[in-house]
């Protein structure tokens, strides 16, 4: 890493780099921890549609698994991030609630109503009052582990317990292998990229002072982008910008007309790309790049590898945690903390 290891230990007061480098060590550690099989989930043929529950570092799980799930579920899997539920819970759902510290009070408020229309529940969290109100309703709750200070640094002790519980209803079958090949994939990853020079800090260094703005292809790519997007911000407590193709065909390309001698000082464009686009989302990206080209002060385009859908939407968020750490290295910032959200909290609370 280009931060020297002391100076980097200095700023990064809770691990995150340890932490996000462990992440195929952190599934691995889910697998072996899930309940075989998970009492109390209910019949297949119960399940008319699955609704995840959850906000930020924890809500993206669900991002994670509403995208793996919908070539293959038979049912729809959808996910919310608010106060209120979709009109459409009731006995027929089944609803995911994740919230690592146990005390969302978005996720907790619509886990409430949903559990008193009828529907089926099963909570994932560290403890908390999500895990008091599980016990409470008698309905199954699935721990997470100790250790992890920041909900964004658990995304695989949340996103394998969710995938294992599906494949348990054969709504997502074939979840475990596709989780080992991502696994054995992301250690290989891992190793390299965390060298010094690797691919990411690389990144950082040209994304520097500039705003990142990203680009993902189809759901897996919306959902890296997110990511990415949501790590800056956290980690690097810098801006970033998303938009995924082809909606972006559809409005954000005419907005590329005008302020070219502003955007090209402030913006870079990361392309998130995997084998999974759309033939036409492939061609798309091309247009787009020479409508940008003269507005953007540089684009440059990460290629997800894996073996799987699974395997290359972790691929490409890996990388992108891995850009945001160095962006705060790089800035001389504790990538940890997340004062402003902590001063929302506190000021929701008074």
């Amino acid at each position: 890493m280009g931060v020297a290891a002391s100076e980097v230990e200095r700023l990064d007061t809770l691990d995150m780099w340890g932490l996000t480098l462990g992440l195929p060590e952190q599934m691995g550690a889910a697998v072996a921890a899930f309940p075989r099989p998970l009492p109390g989930l209910p019949a297949h043929d119960d399940v008319e549609h699955v609704l995840v529950l959850g906000m930020g570092g924890s809500g993206i799980s669900g991002d994670v698994i509403a995208a793996i799930a919908a070539p293959v579920s038979p049912v729809p899997v959808l996910v919310s991030k608010d106060y209120e539920l979709p009109g459409f819970v009731g006995p027929g759902t089944l609803v995911l609630a994740v919230s690592f510290s146990g005390g969302t009070e978005e996720t907790l408020e619509a886990v409430t109503a949903a559990h008193a229309t009828g529907a089926a529940v099963v909570c994932f969290s560290h403890g908390g009052a999500l895990a008091e109100r599980a016990a409470e309703w008698g309905v199954p709750h699935v721990p997470l582990p100790d250790g992890i200070p920041m909900p964004r640094a658990a995304l695989g002790a949340m996103v394998v317990p969710l995938l294992l519980a599906l494949e348990q209803l054969s709504i997502v079958p074939g979840a475990e292998a596709m989780i080992d090949q991502a696994m054995t994939h992301l250690r290989r990853r891992r190793d390299r990229w965390s060298r010094p020079g690797g691919d990411p800090e690389v990144l950082a260094r040209r994304i520097g002072r500039t705003i990142p703005l990203v680009y993902g292809g189809g759901v897996l790519g919306a959902v890296a982008a997110a990511r990415w997007k949501g790590q800056v911000n956290e980690n690097a407590k810098a801006p970033a910008f998303v938009n995924r193709l082809p909606e972006l065909c559809h409005n954000e390309a005419c907005g590329w007309g005008q302020h070219g001698d502003i955007t090209r000082q402030v913006l870079t464009l990361v392309e998130l790309r995997h084998d999974y686009e759309h033939p036409q989302i492939t061609r798309r990206f091309t247009l787009v790049n020479n409508l940008v080209d003269e507005v953007i002060g540089a684009t440059y385009v990460v290629k997800a590898e894996g073996d799987n859908p699974l395997a290359q939407l972790l691929d490409l968020m890996l990388f992108g945690d891995l850009t945001s750490l160095h962006l705060s290295f790089d800035a001389g910032v504790d990538p940890g903390p997340i004062p402003a959200l902590d001063y929302i909290k506190a000021g929701l609370a008074g």
